[in-house]
């Protein structure tokens, strides 16, 4: 008894060292994402207000002429939301600005010690929060969801909690269903990240990065190494590509809270896809998801292949329209390519902003 017991202290201590390490590691790549940002790669995102906010987030409002076109984006809870608004000539948000929608971004804020127990359940009520503070100031008009990757898993999940509230749903290379063998990058991802995980303490960034790393190291290492390569002779293309890996390199801490429930909930379990995740009182899937849903899909995406949001479109309530985009060079990682690809923005963007007016 006394042997196990000094066996889990002495565990329990080194878990808590390897914390210490990735926490001086988010510090580390932020200090050298300043001096990349230095040469001119810093954010150059579009002129905002915070109209609402709460602990652990903020509700920004880029403006826009109509109301009654409001789109919400859910940024994902890794690293900053500027991947939406990198530059000018790099920006989702520009390109929707432009189209004549009204824009808003609810972001999270870095975990901190002192806002612990962070979960899903937290999340969706935030974005509860968000769309009733934008149907409000549209005099009752819905908006319209859009999400990247864990952000359009985050928008998906509030919208099969609560469909009647929100216009439509765009999701963006948001995995979706994780079923054993499916994905190579899920069944890495679940052996390397440790089951015991604080649902008070912060979970660094870099932590995260590195498994992901280390779970699929063609997608985050080779990949962006001959992007690089092979974006030498185009000058726009290398300064997407150093612009993403400048934003790579703002790690910030994530809720412990949250990063359980997501690698236990839904990448070991699976939970979402089989309409066995609970949020609140009830229990939410794809039949649950009701709302006119448009997903948008890479299919060189090895973070959120086809196979991680067909099956859980096949099961939605109403039939979703997808769009495969075969990804291009350029973006630095195939999975942000929806975001900041020129091809992208010049083809399938137009069908985003077709489909958001079909829903008008």
């Amino acid at each position: 008894m006394a042997g196990a017991k000094d066996w889990l202290v002495t565990d329990t201590a080194l878990n808590a060292l390897r914390r210490v390490q990735f926490d001086v590691s988010d510090i580390i790549r932020r200090a050298q994402g300043d001096v990349v940002g230095a040469f001119g790669l810093d954010p150059k995102e579009s002129p905002h207000q915070i109209i609402t906010s709460r602990a652990y987030w903020r509700l920004r409002d880029y403006g826009g002429d109509d109301r009654s076109r409001s789109l919400l984006i859910i940024a994902a809870p890794i690293k900053r939301p500027y991947i939406w608004d990198l530059a000018p000539s790099i920006s989702a948000i520009r390109f929707c600005l432009h189209q004549g929608l009204h824009v808003q971004l609810l972001e999270w804020l870095p975990a901190s010690p002192n806002v612990g127990n962070i979960g899903l359940d937290e999340y969706v009520l935030a974005i509860s929060e968000a769309v009733t503070t934008i149907t409000s100031a549209a005099q009752g008009v819905k908006p319209s969801l859009i999400g990247h990757s864990l952000g359009g898993t985050l928008a998906a999940i509030y919208g099969a909690f609560s469909p009647q509230s929100i216009r439509g749903l765009v999701l963006l290379g948001a995995p979706l269903c994780f079923e054993p063998s499916a994905s190579q990058f899920r069944d890495a991802l679940v052996t390397l990240v440790p089951q015991e995980i604080s649902d008070t303490d912060p979970f660094p960034g870099s932590l995260l990065s590195h498994a992901s790393a280390l779970a699929s190291p063609g997608t985050f290492i080779w990949s962006r190494l001959m992007d690089a390569a092979m974006s030498i002779s185009d000058p726009l293309a290398m300064e997407i590509h150093a612009r993403v890996e400048r934003w790579a390199l703002d790690e910030v801490p994530l809720p412990g809270k949250l990063v359980h429930q997501i690698i236990e909930w839904l990448y070991r379990e699976n939970r979402f896809c089989r309409g066995m995740l609970k949020i609140g009182e009830g229990f939410v899937g794809p039949s649950n998801l009701s709302v006119p849903t448009l997903v948008v899909v890479n299919t060189a995406d090895d973070v959120a292949p086809p196979i991680s949001l067909k099956p859980f479109a096949d099961a939605m309530a109403k039939n979703a329209q997808i769009i495969e985009y075969p990804g291009e060079l350029g973006v630095c990682f195939q999975h942000l390519g929806i975001l900041v690809g020129r091809r992208a923005r010049a083809q399938v963007w137009p069908e985003i902003l077709s489909w958001l007016q079909s829903q008008n």
